[in-house]
């Protein structure tokens, strides 16, 4: 097993998908997945940039658009679960989890 497959990953398997959690920049230059980074407390989260800004929920909605871009799945397959108005945020993906987790190992590298 090489090293990289040990790094620990922000998504798990819940009930009907896969929960993903987050770090978000708003307001930033361009909108990108920046790949996986491990927090001061150890928890890993996958790093976005949109350059929505963070008011009405403008952020959250360009981050829900990215995803699902990056996914190919319809932005109506992922959720909002926790973080609204924080930049650290928790989404749910609706489908198998076998099928998603391959895609978010792909979109993960920077």
């Amino acid at each position: 097993m090489k090293a990289a497959d040990a790094t620990p990953r922000p998504w798990r398997p819940v009930p009907n998908g896969v929960r993903l959690e987050l770090r978000v920049t708003p307001n930033a230059g361009r909108d990108a997945i920046e790949g996986v980074e491990i927090r001061d407390d150890g928890s890993p989260v996958l790093r976005c940039r949109v350059k929505a800004v963070p008011d009405k929920g403008k952020a959250n909605t360009a981050l829900i658009a990215l995803l699902a871009k990056a996914l190919g799945l319809p932005k109506s397959d992922l959720t909002l679960v926790s973080g609204d108005t924080a930049r650290q945020k928790s989404i749910e993906i609706a489908g198998e989890p076998r099928d998603l987790m391959p895609k978010l190992e792909t979109i993960s590298r920077p």
